[in-house]
C-alpha cells in the first residue's frame, strides 16, 4: 500500500461534473478533467485490508490494491501493466461501469469506498497520453483462423485475446461501425465514440481484421462460416427487447428504447439514421423527443439513458415509471456488504430533469384519430400477502391517463435473435432463450463458442469483457490443446 494513513487523511472525491443546464445542450462527456495529483490522493485511500474483497466484486478479478499502490507511487506505466493484465478496455469500464468493486471495498463498510472506477479511467488515459499503450502483435501466428460474430465488448475482448494467442481473427459486425452496444447503445455523453476508435486502431495494428455491414447468417451463411474458419465465437448480444403487449402498442410514438438511443448516436456520428443495425428501415423514420411529453417505461440504465437523451432533444417533460417498488435510499439489509446493494440510484441523467415514479402499471397506450400516441393509461400498484405469497395488486380508483406523445420501452432484453444464424447453426438454447454452452462451447457444435449477453443474458459491459476473455481462453485451449492466456483471478471470498 502506498500510504498507510491515506484512508484517514483523504475523503472520497470524484471529478466535478459540468452544470446540467450546460451539458443538456451537447453530447460531450459530463465529467471535467481531474489531475494526476487528485488520482494519487484517491489511490492513497486504498487501505491495507488484508483480504481485498474488491477482487471478488469485480467480474474481471482486477488486481485493485496493486494498481492503486502504483498510482500512489506515480508509476503509471506499471499501474497500466497491472490493470491491462485483467482488463482489455479500462477506458470503457472507467467511464460506464457501475463499479461493483466499490460496493465490495473494505473501506466502504463504514466510510465512502475507494474511487476505483475513476482510478481505472485515470490509468487508461495517462497510459494513452504517454504512449504506454502500443500495438503488440503476436510474434508468431498459429495458422488457425477465428471468426468473431458481433463487435460489442464481449466480441472485442475475445478478439483481442485470441489475436494475442497468435490466431488470425476476423470480427464481423452487421452494423455500419464496430462497437455493438458501446457504439449504438450507450449515449455519447457517457462514452464518447473516439474512445472506441482509439482502441480499434490499436487492435487493427495488432492484426485484428474488422468487417462491418456483414449480417452473418444472411450475407455469410452459417455453413460457409464454419467451413472457412477453424473456430467461430458468437458474441452477438441479447437483442430481442422485452415488449409491452397492451392495447395501443401499434400506435405511432411507442418504440423500443434502443431504437431511440441508436438513432441519436448515429446523428452525433453523422451517420444515416434511416435504418437500424440490421439494415432494416425504421417504420416511422426519425424518432425525436423535441416538444413532447416523454414517458420512459423501465427503471434501469437504458431507461436513464433515454431520460438524458430526451432532455437533450428538448422534451416538454420527461417521466420515468417502474413496475417495482421504490428501492431503499440506503443499502438494503438483504444485500449486506460485500454484496451489490439493492438501493435507490440517481444517475446524472436524472439530475438533469426527470419525474420518477415506482409501483406503476402501464395498462394501455391511448391514441388520437390519426393513430398517434397522446396518453398513457396507468394505475398504482401495491403489494399484498395472498395465500402466503406477496402479489402486486392494483389500487382501486388509481387508474388515470397522463399526457404522452413518446413512450420508450426500456424493460430489458429477452435473449439473442434465434432466427437466422443461431437456428442455421443448429444450436440449443437454455430456459431463458440464450445459447446453451458448456465452458463457453456450444452443446451441438464443438467448434462454435459463445460469450457475453448471448450466452449469459443481458448484463454489464464489465461482465461482457470478462465473458469474452474467458471464452477466448477456452477457445484457445480447444484449438491448441493448451493455453497461455491469463486466467481470471480466483475470488478472494473463497479463502474466507
Amino acid at each position: 500500500m502506498g500510504k498507510p494513513t491515506g484512508f484517514l487523511e483523504f475523503t472520497r472525491e470524484l471529478p466535478k461534473k459540468r452544470d446540467p443546464q450546460e451539458r443538456i445542450h451537447d453530447y460531450k462527456e459530463i465529467e471535467m478533467p481531474f489531475s494526476e495529483q487528485d488520482s494519487q490522493r484517491q489511490s492513497a485511500r486504498c487501505m491495507d485490508c488484508g483480504t481485498p474483497f474488491c477482487h471478488s466484486g469485480c467480474p474481471l478479478g482486477n488486481i485493485i490494491p496493486e494498481f492503486n499502490d502504483a498510482v500512489y507511487e506515480q508509476n503509471w506505466e506499471y499501474a497500466y501493466e497491472i490493470l491491462s493484465s485483467t482488463n482489455n478496455f479500462p477506458e470503457f469500464t472507467g467511464r460506464i461501469c457501475p463499479a461493483p468493486c466499490e460496493s465490495s471495498c473494505v473501506l466502504g463498510i463504514n466510510k465512502p469506498p475507494v474511487a476505483i472506477e475513476f482510478i481505472e479511467k485515470s490509468i487508461a488515459e495517462v497510459a494513452f497520453e504517454r504512449g504506454y499503450i502500443k500495438p503488440t502483435p503476436p510474434t508468431k501466428r498459429t495458422g488457425k483462423r477465428v471468426a468473431v460474430v458481433g463487435s460489442g465488448p464481449a466480441g472485442l475482448a475475445a478478439a483481442a485475446q485470441l489475436n494475442k494467442a497468435g490466431h488470425t481473427v476476423t470480427v464481423f459486425e452487421r452494423a455500419d461501425q464496430i462497437g455493438g452496444l458501446l457504439r449504438y447503445g450507450i449515449p455519447d455523453f457517457k462514452l464518447e465514440k473516439w474512445t472506441i476508435d482509439r482502441r480499434l486502431a490499436v487492435m487493427e495494428a495488432e492484426g485484428v481484421e474488422f468487417k462491418t455491414g456483414v449480417n452473418v447468417g444472411v450475407d455469410l451463411k452459417a455453413k460457409e462460416l464454419t467451413e472457412q474458419f477453424d473456430l467461430v465465437m458468437l458474441t452477438g448480444g441479447s437483442t430481442v427487447p422485452r415488449d409491452l403487449p397492451i392495447p395501443g402498442r401499434e400506435l405511432k410514438g411507442v418504440y423500443p428504447a434502443m431504437e431511440f438511443l441508436s438513432q441519436q448516436n448515429k446523428r452525433v456520428s453523422n451517420r444515416p439514421v434511416e435504418v437500424d443495425h440490421r439494415g432494416v428501415a425504421y417504420n416511422d423514420g426519425d424518432i425525436w423527443a423535441t416538444g413532447k411529453n416523454v414517458v420512459v417505461i423501465g427503471g434501469g440504465d437504458t431507461g436513464s439513458d433515454c431520460v438524458g437523451t430526451s432532455n437533450r432533444h428538448g422534451a416538454t417533460s420527461v417521466t420515468q415509471i417502474e413496475l417495482m417498488p421504490m428501492p431503499p435510499k440506503e443499502r438494503a439489509t438483504n444485500t449486506p456488504w460485500p454484496n451489490w446493494p439493492m438501493m435507490l440510484r440517481t444517475s446524472t441523467s436524472h439530475e438533469e430533469g426527470c419525474e420518477r415514479y415506482w409501483s406503476i402499471n402501464t395498462k394501455a397506450f391511448i391514441g388520437d384519430e390519426n393513430g398517434n400516441l397522446k396518453a398513457l393509461r396507468i394505475a398504482d400498484l401495491t403489494w399484498q400477502n395472498e395465500g402466503g405469497k406477496m402479489q402486486m395488486v392494483e389500487l382501486p380508483g388509481s387508474e388515470r391517463d397522463i399526457p404522452c406523445e413518446l413512450a420508450l420501452l426500456a424493460a430489458g432484453f429477452l435473449h439473442p435473435e434465434h432466427n437466422g444464424l443461431l437456428d442455421d447453426l443448429g444450436l440449443e438454447f437454455d430456459d431463458r432463450g440464450n445459447v446453451k454452452t458448456t465452458h463457453y462451447q456450444t452443446t451441438t457444435n464443438p467448434k462454435v463458442f459463445a460469450a457475453g449477453d448471448m450466452r449469459r443474458g443481458q448484463s454489464l459491459v464489465v461482465w461482457a469483457i470478462s465473458e469474452g476473455r474467458e471464452a477466448a481462453r477456452a477457445a484457445d485451449c480447444y484449438l491448441m490443446g493448451e493455453t497461455m492466456l491469463e486466467a481470471k483471478a480466483v475470488s478472494m471470498l473463497a479463502t474466507v
